[in-house]
């Protein structure tokens, strides 16, 4: 029945294409599958599609609510599709490179770059229709019953709770030391193509000190935004440079604003080891406390495997007695779902 009810329905098959082909190098095999369901109508013709189904609209001016210039990115296929791995079409070796220990990959391998720039994008929907189903609004049963006194107690008017405003700030601070280059590459990557969806996100690079690189994420290119960001860090000499977390901390709560709406993610593997210490205790573990104080959560992404926290000068321990979350996002994978679930 459904076979001769959509047999020949072009729109079907073009509504399927957009939905199930994001790469138009899966396109032959999405018209083989689609022509041994349906039948060869359709078959041998070629769709006309860009690269990527995934449509980005602009809010008009505003936050997650409509205010202050945020977008919504909708792909409702991916609501089907819980994990990480099943929300991206992986190809090849992806499957293997999303879970390798990212110390291990090419610190400029094109194909990881793409990578990232499509587990942004796909943060970004998950994100966006979070937030949108945030919005959605639940009968408010007290006011509804007061309005409807006036008919006598029969509900004919139902009102709705007003939604609640959610503008919670985004501040990054990406370690560029040398232990940590390698992962900062690509959390830049990953904040770029997902950053549409963080109110007023802020991004910087810290090492002895701390550089903003926020206008980076306005560059209308990954590529160039990458090539900026590691000129940055030249004229800043901060490529493969020494960690000082007191002096770069000290330097960000003296210059940076932020508010207990603001959440502080933290690129680091939380080895202080140039830092001043006093009693054997690193001094930056005062300012990690500053922080949690000061903003709504302070979350480090820790790069290294947890077997090694709190080794040597690691100070893993001493920043969550601070009020720091740690988490482990030793592969793609970990950083991706860290980022997704902000």
């Amino acid at each position: 029945m459904a076979y001769r009810m959509f047999r020949g329905r072009d729109e079907l098959r073009e509504a399927l294409f957009s939905v199930y082909v994001k790469d138009m190098r899966h396109a032959d095999a999405f018209m083989e599958a689609y022509g041994e369901v349906f039948g060869t109508a359709g078959k041998d013709e070629p769709l006309e599609s860009g690269e990527d189904s995934t449509e980005i609209i602009q809010a008009p001016d505003g936050d997650i609510n409509g205010k202050e210039g945020e977008s919504l990115i909708l792909d409702d296929f991916n609501e089907l599709k819980p994990e990480i791995e099943e929300i991206i079409d992986l190809r090849g070796d992806e499957r293997n490179i999303i879970d390798r220990d990212m110390s291990t990959l090419d610190a400029f391998d094109p194909e990881i770059f793409e990578l990232c720039r499509r587990l942004g994008i796909k943060i970004a929907n998950r994100r966006s229709r979070r937030l949108r189903q945030s919005k959605r609004t639940r009968p408010d049963i007290r006011r509804s019953i007061r309005r409807n006194l006036k008919h006598g107690g029969t509900l004919i008017e139902l009102l709705r709770s007003e939604p609640r405003e959610r503008k919670s700030q985004h501040i990054f601070l990406s370690d560029v030391s040398g232990s940590c280059d390698w992962i900062s590459n690509w959390f830049f990557c990953i904040v770029y193509a997902a950053q549409k969806t963080f109110y007023r996100s802020r991004f910087f690079d810290f090492d002895s000190k701390i550089v903003e690189t926020t206008h980076l994420l306005d560059e209308e290119d990954l590529y160039d935004a990458f090539r900026n960001l590691r000129e940055s860090r030249a004229r800043n000499l901060m490529l493969h440079g020494t960690s000082n977390m007191y002096t770069a901390f000290r330097e960000f709560l003296e210059n940076v604003s932020f508010t207990g709406r603001s959440y502080i993610v933290i690129l680091s593997d939380c080895r202080d080891w140039a830092g001043p210490k006093r009693n054997g205790v690193p001094e930056s573990q005062g300012l990690i406390s500053e922080m949690a104080e000061g903003a709504r959560r302070v979350l480090i992404l820790n790069p290294e495997p947890s077997k090694k926290w709190d080794a040597v000068d690691s100070c893993v321990s001493l920043y969550r007695d601070a009020g720091a979350t740690i988490k482990e996002v030793r592969t793609l994978r970990q950083l991706a779902e860290a980022i997704e679930k902000l």
